[in-house]
């Protein structure tokens, strides 16, 4: 069977399932071959049965996720970094393909012995990840319980499924905040926890759908800017995490000198390029730094330019 045949029942499979609701589970073989538009005999040439087609569309699904997550938080280089990239790369996930998604989060848990033991398998894989937020932890601090990965695990899968079940309707990322601030306080604390629930999710694309006005408006600032390699870390730095501070711009842009990193966030600011939505006027409050919608405009001009 050819590979393109096999995606179609494998999707067919999901969307069935999704389609009916809680009553997913009551989905047959018929069901899929009607819905992918392929003979009985093409559908059990390759799969034995209606478990084996569920496993695989499972593989499916847990494939082009960890191919989004991992494209997203391969080049973090801190935990917190990684973790929220790749939570909004799956949160993208579920909002571009609802039906593996659910599939993945909800309709897994009623396949057979197999199907559990590979979710089982991905779930202890992903608790994993989480649990390296231990070595964040300062020597002198309290480690968490040995199982924390797991319970977090748990908690944000539990999350997802209830609103995927609650609202079809609603944006995945609006759980952003929430998940985040779930998953660092066994790690980080109740402070960044309350941080990073209340910061917006990073961006999915940079610049993709920017108004005429501000694109020309970007170009003209980009004449009296010089659009250094520095300056673009420092742009993609706070458009992928918008609300950072001038230290945490520094970290995530490489820039060790924090007298240059503040000369530098000023400039942008006052060309308009980024926003202080922050307490930083007052007495020991710090920025918190966003893109302007020039500023936005200007970075996918840069990151165009380099394509």
């Amino acid at each position: 069977m050819e590979e393109r045949q096999r995606t179609r029942i494998l999707e067919a499979m999901a969307e069935a399932m999704a389609e009916r609701g809680p009553c997913g589970a009551t989905v047959t073989v018929a069901d899929v071959i009607a819905r992918s538009r392929v003979s009985g005999a093409a559908f059990h040439e390759a799969f034995a049965d209606r478990e084996a087609c569920m496993l695989a569309a499972f593989e499916l699904g847990v494939d082009r996720a960890r191919r989004r997550m991992l494209a997203s938080c391969d080049s973090q280089l801190r935990w917190l970094d990684a973790i929220k990239a790749g939570l909004a790369a799956f949160l993208w996930f579920l909002e571009d393909e609802p039906a593996l998604g659910r599939l993945l989060v909800v309709y897994s848990m009623s396949g057979g012995e197999r199907l559990l033991r590979r979710r089982a398998e991905v779930l202890e894989a992903l608790a994993a990840v989480i649990d390296r937020g231990r070595f964040e932890l300062a020597p002198d601090k309290p480690q968490p319980a040995a199982i924390a990965g797991e319970g977090v695990i748990g908690a944000v899968l539990t999350i997802i499924q209830n609103r995927l079940l609650a609202d079809e309707h609603a944006p995945r990322m609006q759980m952003f905040g929430a998940l985040v601030g779930i998953i660092v306080l066994p790690y980080l604390g109740a402070g960044v926890a309350r941080r990073e629930m209340n910061r917006p999710a990073p961006r999915l694309r940079v610049g993709a759908a920017v108004a005429p006005d501000a694109l020309d408006d970007a170009v003209e600032h980009s004449r009296r800017l010089r659009i250094t390699d520095r300056t673009s870390r420092v742009l993609t730095a706070i458009a992928d995490f918008p609300g950072a501070s001038n230290r945490e711009v520094a970290d995530r842009a490489g820039v060790i000198d924090q007298g240059q990193i503040s000369k530098l966030l000023s400039r942008l600011q006052e060309r308009e390029l980024i926003s202080n939505t922050g307490n930083g006027r007052a007495r020991g409050a710090p920025n918190s730094w966003r893109l302007t919608e020039q500023g936005e405009a200007l970075l996918g001009e840069v990151a165009a330019s380099r394509s």
